[in-house]
């Protein structure tokens, strides 16, 4: 993944068609390249629940020092939840605690894909 616009693409093409939801996580070294990209957590049609132990757990396995958070919304509406504002900053809160940076946030619904940092949220 040599850039933004390939990180969304590919998760466009991997969870953008989902029927259900999934919370996948992009685990990033100090120089931001990917060391692995993860689906952690599926849902419903309308919800996934996320555990913060789990990806700060993932995290630490893996060396982390960034990560990339996505998730899918099989009803074709791109802009994030207050749910998912509120997971967003509970997680940055729990990876901060051991020194991994939240980088983004990406909401995949169809061909689309919000960002968290561009709309400013994070």
């Amino acid at each position: 993944m040599s850039s933004p616009q390939a990180v969304r693409d590919y998760l466009r093409l991997e969870i953008g068609g989902l029927e259900h939801e999934v919370f996948c996580v992009l685990f990033l070294d100090a120089q931001h390249r990917i060391i692995a990209l993860k689906q952690m957590f599926r849902g419903t049609v309308t919800q996934t629940s996320v555990y913060p132990r789990e990806v700060v757990k993932e995290a630490l396995g893996c060396n982390a020092a960034a990560v990339i958070l996505a998730h899918n919304h099989p009803s074709g509406a791109v802009d994030p939840s207050r749910a998912d504002e509120f997971l967003t900053q509970t997680l940055k809160t729990a990876l901060a605690l051991v020194d991994v940076r939240v980088l983004d946030h990406l909401v995949v619904a169809g061909g689309e894909v919000r960002s968290f940092a561009e709309l400013g949220l994070l």
